[in-house]
């Protein structure tokens, strides 16, 4: 099975920045979309950012739209996701999704293997 750690959460104030990273075990990334949803306590996941299994294509939320960058290293099996200007509204658990296809997709229900998540929480 293809199994998705996520990592690189923490507190950091807003307008900072971090970087999370998705790495796949199991099988390499090629060939692979990979996105990043985010889920807050009480609130339907939401979706972030996805990226082409090649990575030459990518889409995001209008509200990461120009903070976000969503990249991947298929040698490396790893997916990013560099968080610049974070706002308090981005406080949320963040989880790596993957499906096999060639093209991204917003829509949750497009991804079949997820990760548990990582804690991204932004002080005021």
């Amino acid at each position: 099975q293809v199994q998705l750690v996520e990592s690189g959460g923490g507190l950091v104030q807003a307008g900072g920045s971090l970087r999370l990273s998705c790495v796949a075990s199991g099988r390499t990334l090629g060939r692979m979309t990979m996105a990043w949803f985010r889920q807050a306590p009480g609130k339907e996941r939401e979706f972030v950012a996805a990226t082409s299994w090649s990575g030459d294509g990518s889409m995001y939320a209008d509200s990461v739209k120009g903070r976000f960058t969503i990249s991947r290293d298929n040698a490396k099996n790893t997916v990013y996701l560099q968080m610049n200007s974070l706002k308090p509204e981005d406080t949320s658990v963040y989880h790596c999704a993957g499906r096999l296809g060639t093209s991204p997709a917003s829509r949750a229900s497009d991804y079949g293997t997820w990760g548990q998540g990582t804690q991204v929480t932004v002080s005021s």
